[in-house]
C-alpha cells in the first residue's frame, strides 16, 4: 500500500485523486492533505480518509476548522505548515495539485525529503524546470506527470527512447473560442470564457485554456521533462479531447495515447506507475467516434500561447515573469476587473519591462515572481473596465 500527500486537496484534482483513492482503498492510504482555505470540505475529507496530518494554509480557515473538529487527524495550520507537510515521514508520493506559483516551495520540499512527486502543478516546472529536474536527478526520485497530455507522452515512451524523439505533438481543445478572431472577443464574458467545451476544471485553469496559456504553460513544462527544444514541440488544436497528445520518432512513426476527457484516469496512472490497475473510468466507444480533426493554432489571436514560447526559449527568469504576470492577470479577470484580451496585453507589457536573469537561484525566482506580480497590478489601472 502507498501512503500518499495531497497538496491542494479540495481544488479538482485534489478531489479527484481522493475518487480514486476511494476506487482502490486496498493500493493507498492518505497520509497527509493540505489546502488553503476551503474549510468545510476540508473538514468533509479529513473525516471521511483520517490522515495523519491535515493542513490549511489560510490562518483565518485553520482557525474555524480547529474550534470545530475533535478528531485523530493532527491540524497545523500556515504558510510553513502547509510547505512542511510535503516532507511528511513515510509518505511515499506526493500529488502536487494546488494551483500557480505557490506549487514551487512544497515541491521542492518533497525533494529535498526524497519523494516522488506526481506532478500537477505545471508552474513549477515553468518557473524553476532547470532547479527542479536537476534536484529530481540529485535525489534519485521519480518526478511523474499529471497533466494529461504530458502523462500521454510519458506513455508514449514506455520502451522508446527518448533520443529518437523527433517532435512532441501537444493537443489543444481550442477552448471556447476556437475559429473566433481578436476582434470577436473584445466583449467576451466570464461566463463564455468558462464555458470549456470538453473539460471540467477549476476556474483558473479553464481561463487560461481559452487565452491558450495553458498551452503555453504546458509547451515549457514539456521542455523540461523530456529534455528537448522548443522547436521540437508542435501545439496541434485537437477539438474533441480524444487524443491526449502524440510523439513523432525519428524513422517517422507516431504514437498517440488516446482516452475520454477525464483525469481520473493520468491521476491513477501516475499513482501506480509503473503498474497498471483496473478502473470504473468511462472508455471510448469507437463505433460511435466519428471525427477526429487537427488544426494550427492561432498565436496572432490567442498570444498566450506566443508569449509563452518568447519566454522558454528567452530562459532564465523569464518564464517566471511570464507566469506571475498571467496570474495577476486573469484573477483580475475572474474579479471582472479587466476584459479578456487585457490579459494578454498585461502578460506582454511585464515582460518587456523585466532583464533577465540567466540562471537565478530559488530565491532570486521568488524575487521575479514578486516584482512581476507588484508591476502587473500597476498596469491594472491602466486597462481596467
Amino acid at each position: 500500500m502507498k501512503n500518499i500527500a495531497i497538496l491542494g486537496s479540495t481544488g479538482s484534482i485534489g478531489r479527484q485523486t481522493l475518487d480514486v483513492v476511494r476506487s482502490h482503498p486496498e493500493l493507498f492510504h492518505v497520509s497527509v492533505i493540505a489546502a488553503n482555505r476551503s474549510d468545510e470540505l476540508f473538514e468533509k475529507q479529513i473525516r471521511e480518509f483520517e490522515p495523519e496530518l491535515a493542513v490549511l494554509s489560510d490562518e483565518a480557515a485553520y482557525g474555524r476548522l480547529k474550534e470545530r473538529y475533535s478528531g485523530k487527524t493532527k491540524l497545523a495550520g500556515g504558510r510553513q505548515a502547509f510547505i512542511d507537510a510535503a516532507a511528511f515521514p513515510d509518505v511515499d508520493r506526493v500529488v502536487t495539485s494546488l494551483m500557480g506559483f505557490a506549487g514551487l516551495e512544497p515541491t521542492m520540499k518533497a525533494l529535498d525529503a526524497k519523494k516522488d512527486i506526481a506532478l500537477a502543478n505545471k508552474e513549477t516546472l515553468v518557473v524553476a524546470g532547470e532547479l527542479v529536474t536537476k534536484r529530481v536527478k540529485e535525489q534519485g526520485v521519480s518526478l511523474l506527470p499529471v497533466d494529461s497530455e504530458h502523462c500521454a507522452f510519458f506513455q508514449c515512451l514506455q520502451g522508446e527512447q527518448r533520443a529518437k524523439i523527433e517532435k512532441l505533438l501537444l493537443t489543444c481543445s481550442g477552448g471556447p473560442f476556437r475559429g473566433r478572431k481578436r476582434e470577436e472577443l473584445t466583449d467576451a464574458t466570464k461566463a463564455q470564457v468558462l464555458a470549456h467545451p470538453t473539460w471540467t476544471m477549476g476556474q483558473k485553469i479553464t481561463v487560461d485554456s481559452a487565452s491558450l496559456v495553458n498551452k503555453g504553460l504546458e509547451v515549457i513544462e514539456a521542455r523540461w521533462l523530456y529534455d528537448v527544444d522548443y522547436d521540437k514541440i508542435q501545439v496541434v488544436v485537437h477539438p474533441q479531447s480524444i487524443v491526449h497528445s502524440m510523439i513523432q520518432f525519428c524513422d517517422g512513426a507516431v504514437i498517440a495515447q488516446l482516452g475520454c476527457p477525464d483525469m481520473k484516469l493520468p491521476i491513477q496512472y501516475a499513482l501506480t506507475y509503473p503498474e497498471r490497475q483496473p478502473s470504473n473510468f468511462e472508455r471510448l466507444d469507437f463505433w460511435n467516434m466519428h471525427d477526429l480533426t487537427f488544426e494550427k493554432p492561432d498565436t496572432d489571436t490567442f498570444k498566450g500561447l506566443k508569449f509563452a514560447y518568447e519566454a522558454g526559449r528567452i530562459g532564465g527568469s523569464m518564464p517566471c515573469v511570464f507566469n506571475a504576470a498571467n496570474e495577476v492577470a486573469v484573477g483580475a479577470f475572474l474579479q471582472d476587473a479587466i476584459h479578456f484580451l487585457d490579459i494578454y496585453d498585461i502578460i506582454e507589457q511585464t515582460m518587456l519591462k523585466r532583464e533577465t536573469i540567466v540562471e537565478p537561484t530559488l530565491d532570486e525566482l521568488m524575487e521575479e515572481d514578486r516584482w512581476a506580480r507588484d508591476y502587473a497590478r500597476t498596469l491594472l489601472a491602466k486597462v481596467s473596465k
